[in-house]
Order: structure tokens, then C-alpha cells, then sequence
């Protein structure tokens, strides 16, 4: 039997990608919504842009959707202008799917929720471990906007919910503006081309101190676990790996694995959007070189978002009790989801 028919928000995404394939491969309908069409085998696509309120109501026309998972983001230049904008993605959603059938709808979030904004980061006062009982941090924050608005649509319609809070995402995706796993493996694939140290390029605080990570696949587990299991909905959850490790110790792995010398840490950060802005051209000889499927590094790095994870003057570590508690009891050593990456995107000539 079908478990039901779910729509992906952002399906060609880190977490949506991986969510879709895991949701296809245990049994569910899946239609895949995203600004391009999603190539992925198995997936319905459906091709919109959720800022364009008809176009998204011509797109989902006539769709039974029992299962939404919301799995996108948009990125501006303020955080007002990301809570209009992400807001405005999800009330245009909400507009043009048939709410009365909907059984439940899943949120990704992450864990800003407990930091802050972008441009407010670090803001928050909760001690790590984050748990889900901590309170909001004072200002705008874009994820807040996306609870209220699905809280008021359960309210109104009867469906369940959920939140997941992720912490960095591992996992396959090309052109995601938020892939610290790729990043790395383009950062340490042109480190070995050109001779150059393999530099940590964050703070401090984050080379020495205990954090955490979350597997795109661990992730889709909870999602749909939490979406099933009786009891779990109306929910947040943290959603990470359960191991903890210090970059310190996961750079060395790192550069074990592509054979390059670690850099170790500076005193003061080496941020790679500074190390990489004239890298360009090196990695397009690169990917003439071995024959790489993409010789534009832009489409493959995002150096900015990398820099933001690694640059934290904060420690980030989130608790799992709430979810063990409630009946999950996913685990993945996070080493192993960053090693095998790399290995996928060698096999697909991603990097060389």
C-alpha cells in the first residue's frame, strides 16, 4: 500500500533531494516542487516559483496532496526582506493546494532558530545542548515567520504538523546554496591540485570546541517518521547524527581522505569566499583536465555559507532527548556521511 502522496517543497534542494528519494524508495507518491523541474527518477515534477501566486495556483491544481514536506528557502538581502519573501512562499503555497485534504505538513527549519538570524547570529542566550523547550530569540527570524503561518493553516484546516531543526546538512545537491559537504570536497580537491595547505577557515571557537552534524538521509528517517508515527505530530525536533566531534580532529580525516596537507587553524580566520574569489579559472582547467561535468566552481561551492558554519564564535551543539524520547532512534557517524560524499561525488565526476 501507498503511505500517501507527498508534495516536496524544494525537491531538487540538499534536504528535499534526499528526502524525495527516500520517500520514493518507501513507498509514497512523490511530486517534486521546485523553480526547475527535478530529474530525478521517481519524482512528479512540478515546476513554479512559490513568490508567483498564480503560477503556483496553476501548478497544484487538481493535486490530492495528503503530506506536504517544506524543505526551500529564499535568500535576501535583510532578514525583513527574508521574512516577506520566505512568508510570502509559503502563504502562495497554502493558497493553491486543496487544504481540506491535507493530512500534515513537515517544516524544515534549522538551528538559527536557536542563534538568530544571518545578520543577528549568535544573538540567542540557550546553552548548548539547544533543546526544543528553549524560547525564540528576540528579532526577525524568517523560520518564525514559516511556524506561525503553518500553525495558523493547521488551526484552520485540521492538519497535523511538524518541525525539524537540522543542524549543517550533509548530503548530495548541486547548485544549493547551503552545502558545506561539496564545499569542502571542491576546497580540498583544488588544495591538492595546487600545492596548498588545507586551511581551516573558521574560528577558534569552532576548530577546538564539541559540535554536530546532520545527514540529509538521517533527516528524511525522522521526517517521515515523525509525519507516521503516532504521537509525534505537533512537534519540533532537533534532527542530528547523535555523534559529536571537534573540526579539529574531522579537518585531519578530511584531508587523509584527498591525501592534502592540513593548514590547522590560524589565529585569525582565513574565510574561503576571501581564499576562493580568484579560483575560477584554476578550477575550470581543473574540470577540463579530468573531465568534470561542472567547470563553473560557483554552481558547485558556497564558500559564503561554509564560512557562516565554520565562523561561529559560538558553540553549536543540539540535544536528541526529545526525539529519542518521543521513538527515534536514527543515529550516523557523521565521518563516515562526509567520506562517502566525497567518494559519490568522485564517482560522479563532481570533483577530481
Amino acid at each position: 500500500m501507498r503511505k500517501g502522496t507527498a508534495l516536496v517543497v524544494g525537491a531538487t534542494g540538499i534536504t528535499g533531494g534526499n528526502l524525495a528519494s527516500y520517500l520514493i524508495a518507501s513507498g509514497w507518491t512523490v511530486y517534486g516542487l521546485s523553480r526547475r523541474p527535478s530529474q530525478q527518477a521517481g519524482i512528479i515534477p512540478v515546476a513554479t516559483d512559490l513568490l508567483d501566486a498564480e503560477a503556483t495556483q496553476t501548478a497544484l491544481k487538481g493535486l490530492d496532496i495528503s503530506h506536504v514536506f517544506f524543505c526551500t528557502w529564499t535568500r535576501r538581502e535583510n532578514e525583513k526582506e527574508n521574512v516577506k519573501a520566505n512568508g510570502a512562499m509559503m502563504d502562495n503555497l497554502f493558497a493553491a493546494l486543496d487544504a481540506d485534504k491535507l493530512k500534515h505538513v513537515s517544516l524544515v527549519t534549522g538551528t538559527k532558530h536557536y542563534l538568530g538570524s544571518f545578520e543577528n547570529y549568535g544573538s540567542g542566550t540557550a546553552e548548548t545542548p539547544f533543546r526544543e523547550s528553549e524560547p525564540r530569540v528576540p528579532g526577525d527570524n524568517f523560520y518564525y515567520t514559516l511556524e506561525d503561518i503553518m500553525y495558523a493553516a493547521a488551526e484552520r484546516y485540521g492538519f497535523s504538523w511538524n518541525v525539524h531543526r537540522p543542524h549543517t546538512v550533509i548530503g548530495y545537491a548541486r547548485d544549493n546554496a547551503m552545502n558545506i559537504g561539496v564545499t569542502l570536497g571542491v576546497y580540498a580537491s583544488i588544495c591538492k591540485a595546487t600545492g596548498r595547505k588545507f586551511t581551516f577557515p573558521g574560528s577558534q571557537v569552532q576548530w577546538n570546541g564539541l559540535t554536530d552534524m546532520s545527514d540529509a538521509l538521517l533527516l528524511a528517517r525522522q521526517m517521515e517518521w515523525a509525519a507516521l508515527a503516532p504521537g509525534a505530530q505537533n512537534q519540533d525536533f532537533n534532527s542530528v547524527n547523535g555523534d559529536v566531534f571537534r573540526w579539529r580532529w574531522m579537518w585531519q580525516q578530511i584531508a587523509d581522505f584527498f591525501g592534502v596537507e592540513s593548514g590547522g587553524c590560524p589565529e585569525t580566520p582565513a574565510p574561503l569566499e576571501e581564499q576562493m574569489k580568484a579560483i575560477a579559472p584554476e578550477w575550470a582547467r581543473l574540470a577540463e583536465q579530468h573531465g568534470l561535468v561542472e567547470s563553473d566552481v560557483t554552481r558547485l561551492a558556497s564558500w559564503w555559507h561554509t564560512d557562516a558554519d565554520l565562523g561561529r564564535e559560538v558553540e553549536c551543539l543540539n540535544d536528541m532527548t526529545k526525539s529519542r524520547d518521543y521513538g527515534f532512534d536514527g543515529y550516523q557517524d557523521t565521518r563516515a556521511s562526509l567520506l562517502d560524499l566525497f567518494t559519490r561525488l568522485r564517482a560522479e565526476r563532481i570533483i577530481p
